[in-house]
């Protein structure tokens, strides 16, 4: 990557790495795109790609990662962390990441797409990446506006879609990015803009387009619960498809890199080191690895004491904790390479140049097991071991230590619920630093299970978040607040 990439939107994007800022934007005023006539979609493609970079590691991040409870705030009380691990997020909390995917990543794709007529590699990626902002925007928040949006001063306060027949459009978006991405011709290639993926052209037009094909995966899959049938016959089809290709090995993995340089770090690493004590690893996630001597302990989270192998959580069943320094963090798969090693908690120094994880090929494995339990095409028991293996190699894990785990944990086995249950729970611990998608697994499946904290001010896990107040204020077609309970459910998790 050109580091001049990163410094483009490190002034704004590293803010929403750090804080949730409560300040008002209008969404549909993109605060740093140029004119219509003048954005060079050179610079729009490398700036949206790094503002989803940070937002992956951000705000939603910290909201999903500690509702289902693979990171705990309640030992770090009292602050933002400590508020949201007892379900007190409020509208006014989501103003920033609501502004950054909006006013920012989302229009400048627009811009992309819009001038981007005879640069079809151009178009083509920014169709994909628009899907898969949006994907998450439906999956945060159900009904936003979709068809009205993203038009700048020509609408300013745009219409709400049947967030049921956003995803449609989404699916048909990927598709006719692959077929952009595979023009004879674009007048501009994207080169070193493709920060994604790098390497030759071709090389990254077909990583590309695998991930375009394995997003579309995702998306059915959320169909899971809503239609089942449904759900199975299209993924049947995806797959049937000759010439339809996917994520094949961790080399495919949809994430951004980060560097050992000053704004450019992960944005993960960075709240650690701007909000220590913050975040602690959770009882649930780490009771869920200590019972099968899960070794991605070891790369996940600090021991403690340092040097003991023990990990400890914080539990959401044992709450108010005094709080202390005595938990496990997160250490070097989400955060780099140690540079100085700790003598106590949350004292090493880290690279911060981990890649922050978006769409993995473990998740590809996973999606593919869980699909042929339903009766999709493929072998549920080999994309089980697959995705176990991936993560675990993406990881760090020695050979003989994949053996070891697969050999005691890696045969499905039970009734179809319970193959789900082994399936989806890997799957969550797969997709450690993985924004939002854990939350619709457990929308959509119950699995893993996940007690509601005792402080929680809900009395609930949430299924779905508030609109920005800052959208609620600036927007009167917004629909309006949603109920305080958090129990709305987008339209795939009816």
């Amino acid at each position: 990557m050109k580091l001049k990439y990163i410094k483009l939107i490190v002034l704004s994007a590293g803010i929403f790495t750090v804080s949730s800022c409560k300040k008002q934007f209008d969404i549909n005023v993109s605060p740093d795109a140029l004119p219509d006539s003048n954005s060079p979609i050179e610079q729009l493609l490398p700036s949206a790609q790094v503002n989803l970079g940070f937002e992956g590691g951000s705000d939603l991040f910290r909201f999903t990662t500690l509702i289902m409870q693979q990171m705990s705030g309640g030992a770090s009380q009292p602050n933002q962390t400590y508020e949201y691990y007892r379900h007190n997020i409020t509208g006014s909390d989501l103003n920033n990441v609501w502004s950054s995917i909006h006013a920012t990543t989302l229009n400048d794709l627009e811009l992309i797409i819009k001038q981007g007529g005879a640069s079809p590699y151009y178009t083509g990626i920014a169709k994909i990446l628009k899907a898969y902002e949006y994907s998450l925007v439906v999956d945060v928040w159900g009904d936003v506006p979709y068809t009205q949006a993203q038009q700048l001063t020509a609408n300013t306060k745009p219409a709400y879609d049947d967030d049921a027949t956003i995803y449609p459009k989404l699916i048909q978006l990927l598709a006719d990015a692959v077929n952009e991405l595979n023009a004879s011709s674009s007048v501009l290639t994207p080169g070193a803009n493709s920060l994604m993926y790098t390497g030759t052209w071709t090389a990254a037009r077909a990583n590309w387009i695998k991930l375009a094909n394995t997003l579309r995966l995702r998306l059915l899959l959320h169909y899971s619960k809503r239609d089942p049938a449904f759900c199975v016959a299209q993924i049947t089809a995806l797959v049937n498809t000759p010439s339809i290709q996917f994520m094949a090995s961790n080399a495919d993995n949809f994430q951004m890199r980060f560097y050992n340089v000053a704004n450019q770090r992960n944005p993960i690493s960075a709240f650690e080191v701007s909000r220590p004590n913050y975040l602690f690893a959770d009882t649930r996630m780490l009771n869920l690895m200590g019972a099968k001597n899960d070794p991605r302990r070891a790369f996940y989270f600090t021991d403690f004491p340092v040097g003991s192998g023990n990990y400890v959580g914080v539990s959401a069943t044992a709450l108010p904790p005094s709080p202390n320094n005595n938990y496990s963090r997160i250490h070097t798969f989400l955060r780099g390479a140690v540079v100085t090693p700790g003598v106590g908690t949350n004292s090493a120094v880290y690279t911060g140049d981990a890649p922050q994880r978006m769409l993995p090929y473990a998740e590809y494995c996973f999606i593919r097991a869980e699909a042929a339990l339903m009766g999709a095409p493929g072998s549920a028991q080999q994309f089980f071991t697959d995705g176990i293996t991936a993560s675990m190699q993406e990881a760090g894990v020695p050979a003989a230590n994949i053996t070891t785990y697969l050999a005691a944990n890696g045969t499905l086995t039970g009734t179809n619920a319970q193959r789900l249950q082994q399936i989806i729970e890997e799957k969550y611990v797969a997709l450690f630093g993985v924004t939002v998608e854990p939350w619709n697994d457990w929308r959509r499946t119950g699995y893993p299970s996940l007690p509601v904290p005792t402080n929680s001010i809900t009395g609930s896990v949430p299924r779905t978040l508030f609109y920005a107040q800052s959208e609620i204020d600036l927007n009167p077609n917004c629909p309006g607040q949603k109920a305080a309970s958090l129990q709305d459910r987008v339209f795939w998790d009816n």
